[in-house]
């Protein structure tokens, strides 16, 4: 039978009370007593309740995450490494997923605060119209951002910069000498990191005198947007290049498009954003920005042990981003008009 902090009282020669503030380290006492404890401890075998001293500090050694999905592989990577991080420094990872639904994150964070978690990594829609942060500010809960940007001066997140590395990518496919580029998006409504990578891609269009074409908007879990694709390319002027705003719609897209007879990249190019494993896999494998999702995970538990531990407020972190080109995004079909500018689409949304 195992030994309790009774036995080990009794043993020691003093009060339940003096050994339970020596297990918490809540006592200051002599090195006699301290001695005698240590002895009756190691002879019993007493091992205290984590989960009772836990309770006691309110410290549950637990941190909880919110993110969109688990089926999209950058965010499962994001949730890996920050599991093995808090492995590692004795925690425990309790995980909600909202579906990219913005209704959703608040219950999601009730069942965690409900849980007790002492911080949490979260992923949300927009930090602009969040009434998840207000909460988390209010009752002053350690929290960090990953992939979304601060909403503010001070608030803490862990991601790469959307708006330069769309830019990047966009001035990538300028230069493979395509001019009808359309973006197909994640509705704007359910991701700030898609409204960002098209403020970059629109800035670096507008850069090299084209006009910005309306994004096509899209659900993110659409299984296939046949019926986002189509109009885009039963146009005259049909785009060359088409920018998808992460890898599962890029992927998604070269379905759509081979499904009418459309080669990749020979007529048409398709680039992603996130650089999931899986894009590489394919043939061609997938041209896109590739983000450091795993480290994102680790760091964004490396900043909430600082805070739990210090009570150290780090500032946003942008990680680096690395342009997979190739693949998918090949030279404009000969065909195409590379002077032409672009006439701006109305914007189209799923019903």
């Amino acid at each position: 039978m195992a030994a309790t902090i009774k036995d080990v009282a009794e043993r020691a020669g003093c009060s339940i009370a003096t050994v339970s503030r020596f297990v918490n380290g809540t006592a200051v006492l002599t090195l006699e007593t301290r001695a005698r404890i240590e002895a009756a401890i190691h002879a019993l075998g007493y091992r205290p309740s984590e989960l009772g001293r836990s309770l006691r500090r309110q410290a549950t050694r637990t941190v909880g995450v919110i993110v969109p999905s688990l089926t999209n592989p950058v965010f499962a990577a994001s949730v890996a490494g920050l599991q093995a991080r808090a492995r590692e420094a004795g925690f425990g990872v309790l995980i909600a997923s909202t579906e990219y639904d913005p209704a959703q994150e608040m219950a999601a964070l009730d069942t965690l605060l409900g849980q007790k978690v002492e911080g949490l990594a979260l992923t949300v829609s927009d930090p602009l119209a969040s009434p998840v942060l207000p909460v988390l500010d209010a009752e002053r809960k350690p929290h960090v951002l990953m992939f979304n940007q601060a909403d503010r001066p001070g608030r803490v997140c862990v991601t790469v910069d959307n708006v330069a590395a769309a830019f990047a990518m966009t001035n990538a496919i300028l230069a493979e000498g395509h001019r009808r580029i359309a973006f197909l998006a994640g509705r704007f409504s359910t991701s700030d990191r898609s409204r960002l990578r098209y403020r970059g891609f629109a800035n670096a269009m507008a850069r090299s005198g084209l006009v910005p074409p309306s994004p096509t908007e899209v659900d993110f879990l659409i299984d296939m947007p046949d019926q986002a694709v189509a109009p885009l390319f039963e146009q005259e002027a049909a785009p060359t290049a088409l920018f998808c705003s992460n890898d599962i719609l890029a992927l998604a897209a070269i379905g759509a498009l081979q499904r009418r007879g459309m080669a990749v990249p020979a007529d048409v190019s398709i680039v992603g954003f996130d650089g999931i494993a899986l894009g590489r896999m394919v043939e061609p494998p997938l041209a896109t920005v590739h983000q450091p999702a795993r480290e994102m995970g680790e760091t964004a538990m490396e900043i909430l042990l600082a805070e739990l531990r210090e009570h150290v407020a780090e500032r946003p972190t942008f990680l680096p981003f690395e342009l997979r080109l190739g693949g998918t995004l090949a030279t404009a079909p000969a065909h195409a008009a590379p002077s032409a500018p672009l006439v701006a689409q109305p914007q189209w949304r799923q019903t």
